[in-house]
């Protein structure tokens, strides 16, 4: 049994490592905005668009990753998202001129887009149901990992010659490591069983949980797979056999980043900055964000397996809503820059806790098989989508209407997170993929 265990958790950390990559290059930027915008010349409009230029090539990933990997498998489309890390990191680094600059950030978001489809897909589709919760929350602790790891660097370089291009350089080094511990894990069960070969598929299933639970899956997923063996595309999502949980996924999908979280992650140093800190201490301060980010992930982890997906889902979106209203009443009332701090990693906290793991692993889990690459790639195309939007949009209207009417804003979407959750979305925990499914169809 824990040679089962230790092999799950294996594969399982070396697929996570696509998350760390993920934060690595979506938080690297937040350090090098204030020296990127002086040196390339940009307004706030042409800063958001070299901010967010990443996320456009993450909603091209996101979508094509879904049709590449029902075809070619989870594994062979990751080792070509490594690559693709390592070397837009590199061109970033030695981006002599916007158009460059923008260029690898593109290319670069094709790798994240694509790794937020495929790390959690892979994850949940070889993790036995009692594990499944914490080992796609172990993929968002990674995602986490890599933002806390951009904020250190972003800090202890701040003071460096040519400091933004070293920021972007540092990761190849996670980019290689993740390239090399893809050729030690296994091709999802799933996907394998679904393309025939069953006997690979079993193999699999046996080492990461035993004999028992693979024979037990293997009868769930033939089940689920008898009679929808035709090939998916993006129309048969809208049909009516799938539109109830496509109409979930893409609420979801829209209202994680709606609520504001990369609003944080990305322009957290410039929101102190408009808070009263000077940009040493701003880069510090954002620092202690990503390490409550990192910490209370921990918190998600342990409980998805208990307390279950909805819960959590109800409490963040609550607590968030809460403490972007008191954000919002800090900016309106110029209350001090170390309120507006607290509120921050109050924010994070929750979000951190409840929301972010929580988040990956319902989309990761709730698409019936036949349809979850088509699926799962869907939602993450939407969240990108208004990832982008928020991003882009989010100095502008920081200058324009002010730190109180846009904290405000976001309060409401996080009300509406809460509202559509506590509506719409079913309780996942401890079920198969295929028990999931079978929700659906009642």
């Amino acid at each position: 049994m824990m040679r089962h265990k230790r092999y799950l958790y294996f594969i399982a950390f070396i697929a996570a490592l696509g998350g760390l990559m993920f934060g690595f290059d979506i938080a690297i930027i937040s350090g090098a905005v204030p020296f990127i915008q002086p040196y390339f010349g940009w307004s706030e409009l042409e800063l958001g668009w070299g901010v967010s230029s990443l996320l456009v090539g993450a909603i091209i990933g996101a979508f094509g990753s879904g049709v590449l990997t029902d075809r070619f498998g989870r594994k062979k489309i990751l080792i070509l998202v490594a690559l693709f890390f390592a070397l837009t990191c590199g061109i970033t680094a030695m981006a002599k001129s916007p158009g460059v600059f923008i260029a690898a950030r593109l290319f670069g978001g094709l790798a994240v887009g694509a790794v937020s489809v495929l790390s959690p897909m892979y994850i949940a589709e070889v993790s036995p149901p009692g594990r499944r919760g914490m080992l796609v929350s172990a993929y968002q602790l990674a995602i986490v990992s890599g933002i806390l790891i951009s904020y250190c660097i972003n800090y202890w370089l701040h003071d460096v010659e040519n400091n933004w291009r070293w920021m972007f350089a540092t990761g190849i080094i996670p980019s290689v490591l993740f390239f090399i511990g893809l050729f030690y894990i296994p091709e999802s069960p799933r996907w394998l069983y679904k393309i025939g070969r069953k006997e690979e598929s079993l193999k699999v299933l046996t080492a990461t949980g035993g004999h028992e639970l693979a024979k037990q899956e293997i009868l769930e997923i033939d089940k689920s797979l008898k009679d929808n063996t035709q090939s998916i595309n993006i129309r048969a999502l809208f049909g009516p056999a799938y539109r109830k949980v496509v109409f979930v996924g893409f609420f979801l999908a829209i209202l994680v980043q709606v609520s504001g979280i990369n609003t944080v992650i990305d322009y957290a140093p410039k929101i102190l900055l408009a808070a009263g800190f000077d940009i040493r201490n701003a880069l510090l301060q954002t620092s202690l964000i990503g390490l409550i980010n990192f910490v209370f992930t921990f918190v998600a982890i342990f409980l998805i397996d208990k307390v279950g997906r909805r819960f959590l889902y109800l409490v963040g979106s609550l607590g968030m809503t809460v403490i972007l209203v008191l954000l919002a009443l800090s900016f309106y009332f110029g209350m001090s820059g170390i309120f507006a701090l607290v509120c921050i990693m109050l924010f994070i906290a929750f979000f951190a806790a409840c929301i972010g793991p929580v988040f990956w692993t319902l989309v990761s889990e709730i698409f019936p098989n036949r349809i979850r690459g088509v699926g799962l790639a869907f939602a993450s195309f939407t969240q990108w989508v208004f990832n982008f939007l928020v991003v882009l949009l989010f100095p502008h209207f920081l200058k324009l209407a002010g730190g109180a009417s846009t904290f405000a804003f976001l309060a409401l979407m996080s009300f509406l997170q809460w509202l559509f959750t506590y509506l719409y979305v079913p309780e996942t925990k401890g079920k198969s993929l295929e028990e999931i499914e079978f929700h659906w169809e009642k």
